[in-house]
């Protein structure tokens, strides 16, 4: 993706120091952000090297990144990444400090307005919304998104809690009279990262398991939504809908969620409109793969609604997806999985610096 955006980006092989190449070209470093090696930073602090977290933004793109999907937005952040809670991010620090004026509050609200109307989430644009059927009208309805046991915002931000199953074990001591539905994420759903809860203990703790339904369409159904991580927090925030976190996502802290941490570091009160001007105007980066240049919020959800990907980058993303389902049916996708403690490193990336756009 830098490649795309700045021919002078270089990769480096996984077991390179990027360090020297970085100090002889005057360049900075570009790490994916939970693939960051111990010691990376304390080495480039010392050396006075640009270092960059990236990961994917919080609107990505119509379909799974483990599917292939092109991303339409990643963040660049400096100061840390947004899911974790230890380091001092550009994100926390944005929300934090930033008196946003009255225009951005209003961009912020339009914004919030037709991310809503369109069903809008991380990797779903629009999409009728399914009736579950009757759900029952005595009792509270929480909804619990399920996540990847494995990903960096549940390792460094979950807490206590690591896995789905306990996550719904203690949603149900906390409400033991509650009906609640429990949606796993979809990566996990679709077979293509571990973390499924057993069946058994699905019967013991949730009332319903709900798949192959967009989340979008979950939220006006339920009272509740109660979370480790996930985005789909931060999703129902967009919706009015309460939120109760057991982790410590990026979300959490200012006055919006019912919160099982504190957060020494977030003092001020926001509201959804200037957490929305923070997290999906201000600090991501949106892509136009048509015109190889950034480009507004705005814009990105006009072409992800309109599926504008260039010809090459659909037919590259369907040659990995069926490379990857051909894997999945011969079974060396699990000896794969086997190996990518070894095997598996994400290169590291450098550049001159990081280009940030702003409307």
């Amino acid at each position: 993706m830098l490649a795309a955006f700045d021919s002078r980006a270089q990769f480096t092989a996984p077991d390179e120091d990027p360090v020297p190449r970085a100090r002889r070209r005057d360049a900075g470093i570009v790490v994916w952000a939970g693939e960051e090696p111990p010691g990376l930073a304390r080495q480039c602090s010392e050396e006075g090297i640009p270092l960059l977290r990236m990961e994917d933004g919080f609107i990505r793109s119509v379909g799974l990144g483990s599917d292939f999907s092109w991303p339409y937005s990643m963040v660049l952040d400096r100061g840390g990444i947004y899911f974790d809670p230890e380091s001092d991010s550009d994100l926390e620090r944005l929300l934090e400090n930033t008196d946003f004026d009255a225009s951005m509050l209003q961009r912020a609200a339009r914004l919030r307005q037709r991310v809503v109307s369109d069903r809008v989430t991380k990797y779903q644009q629009g999409g009728e919304a399914p009736a579950l059927g009757q759900l029952p009208s005595d009792r509270k309805r929480i909804l619990v998104p399920g996540q990847v046991p494995q990903d960096a915002s549940v390792v460094r931000g979950g807490g206590e809690i690591r896995s789905n199953l306990a996550l719904l074990a203690a949603v149900r001591r906390a409400n033991p009279e509650a009906y609640v539905l429990y949606k796993p994420h979809p990566d996990v759903a679709r077979g293509n990262r571990n973390g499924a809860v057993h069946p058994d203990d699905l019967l013991r703790l949730a009332d319903r398991e709900v798949t192959g339904v967009p989340i979008a369409s979950l939220f006006a159904q339920v009272d509740e939504v109660h979370t480790l991580t996930s985005l789909a927090g931060f999703e129902a925030l967009l919706r009015d809908k309460p939120v109760h976190t057991y982790g410590r996502p990026f979300y959490a802290g200012w006055g919006l969620t019912r919160d099982r941490y504190d957060f020494p570091r977030r003092s001020r009160q926001l509201t959804v409109d200037e957490l929305v001007a923070g997290s999906l105007i201000a600090y991501p980066l949106y892509f136009d793969w048509a015109r190889g240049d950034l480009q507004t919020v705005e814009s990105a959800l006009d072409q992800l609604a309109a599926a504008r990907l260039p010809l090459p980058l659909r037919l590259r993303s369907r040659l990995f997806f069926t490379g990857r389902a051909l894997l999945k049916a011969t079974g060396l996708m699990n000896v794969l999985r086997r190996c990518k403690g070894k095997a598996d490193e994400i290169p590291r990336v450098e550049r001159n610096g990081a280009q940030r756009g702003e409307e």
